[in-house]
Parts: C-alpha cells; structure tokens; sequence
C-alpha cells in the first residue's frame, strides 16, 4: 500500500528580473492506493503529477506531507523502499551503448539479485515484454517502442512490490502499448501496487481501479471511472474532467 497525506510541493521562480515568487506545484495531496489495485494519476500538462510522482519515487522531498509505503516511510527505511520499487518516467535515459542483456544483467546486480537467478529473470522479464527478439541487439539501435519496453524491464528486473509509472506508453504504436497494459494488469493480479500517469484518458477508464484528477496542483476528483463519470453526468474520463474544470484546460 502507499499512502499520500496532506503533501505539497513549494518552488521559487523568477518573476521578473528583479523578483522572485513562490509558487505551489502540489498543494495538500492525500490518497491511498491498495496492494493489487491501479490507480490513475490524470490532468493537463502543468498540473503537478510529475512532481507527486517523483516525490513518491524519492527523488524529490515534499515541502509538507507524509508519504509512506506499507508503513515505511523514506525517513526511516529509504534503502528498503527503494529495493521494493520501480520508478519509470517518460524522459529516463538509459545505456544505448549496451545491449538489452547487458543492461538488464547490470540493473539485476544493482538490485543484488543471486548470480545463480538473473539468467533466469532476465528470461521471465523478456518472455513477458516480449524482449527475445532483440535481446542482444544494441539499445542504440532499437526502436522507440522496443526502448520503451526495455526501460520498463529494467524497472521489473528485482520484482518490486510497487510501480510509479509516469507516461509507461507515451509515443508507443498500439501493439507496444498494448503489451505493456498488459503487463500492468499481470502485476495487479499478483498484488502489486500500482500508480500510473497517463495522458491517454482511455487508458485510464480501461485499466485503472481509481483514478486522481489533478488540476493546478490540486486534487479535483477522486474514484473509480463509473463513478468519476457518473458524478459528473458524462459518458467517458476526457469529458469528466472538462466538465470539472469549466472547459479546456490553458494549461
């Protein structure tokens, strides 16, 4: 389980050349998202969900707020939550100087996998990534949907318990992206936990349990799709949210 309570983000940016202001890129985010449950983080570009997830990730520190997961909170247990984690974003650059084997064997040592078991994972990740096909090809020259995938392995490599996935199918044809929905509805059957931020509305409705609208660094709605769109009398996600927000957002 993961739990956001109350977390906000505060930056300084310049104003003009003479000043500076303050200015909030999450304000008083609180959820929770559940062992074999995924949860949609959705909104306009702009609207702080690359910020909240990198917070959840640990890579940036919350200005207020807790985040914890199953109890632990990166105070305390930083190494352990990370070693349960896997962190994807839609700018992570990789290796393109390796082959997938070799980044995959790499991040498997990192995560202090046994020697005589990182064959073997590394055959079970790229069964279900369908990864065999370019295995020992260059990450150079692969393609923007067969690099994506091999991000993606990397991530799953240790097995982690929770994924922040921001974008996992951004820019992908729609056999690539269809592979890695799969894949994340595999996980959520073993239990896993699952945040995943996408600007695909459709995506959402079909693969999320609940779903976080975000505006402006502010939480606008949270539930599951039905629910999002029968509260908001529409028929799909993309419409709820306009709805919410009184039309186009100029973000």
């Amino acid at each position: 389980m993961i739990l956001v309570e109350n977390v906000t983000k505060k930056f300084v940016r310049n104003k003009n050349k003479k000043e500076k202001e303050e200015f909030f890129a999450d304000k008083n985010i609180s959820f929770q998202a559940s062992n074999g449950e995924i949860v949609g983080i959705l909104g306009p570009n702009g609207a702080g969900k690359t910020t909240l997830l990198r917070m959840i990730a640990g890579i940036l520190e919350p200005t207020e707020g807790k985040i914890k997961f199953d109890k632990m909170d990166y105070k305390n247990n930083e190494i352990e939550i990370k070693q349960k984690l896997a962190y994807l974003s839609g700018n992570t650059k990789i290796y393109d100087t390796l082959t997938t084997y070799e980044l995959l064997k790499m991040c498997a040592e990192i995560y202090g996998i046994s020697k005589n078991k990182i064959e073997s994972r590394i055959k079970e990740v790229s069964e279900m990534l369908k990864l065999e096909q370019f295995l020992y090809n260059k990450i150079a020259n692969l393609s923007t949907g067969q690099t994506q995938k091999v991000n993606l392995a990397r991530c799953l490599i240790h097995n982690p318990q929770y994924y922040i996935l921001d974008e996992a199918t951004s820019g992908l044809d729609i056999i690539s992206s269809q592979i890695i929905l799969n894949f994340i509805k595999d996980e959520k059957e073993k239990g896993k936990t699952i945040l995943y931020s996408t600007h695909y509305m459709e995506e959402a409705e079909n693969i999320c349990d609940k779903v976080i609208m975000i505006n402006k660094g502010e939480i606008i709605k949270i539930g599951s799709p039905e629910k999002v769109k029968q509260d908001t009398d529409t028929n799909n996600l993309r419409d709820a949210f306009f709805a919410m927000v009184g039309g186009v957002s100029n973000e």
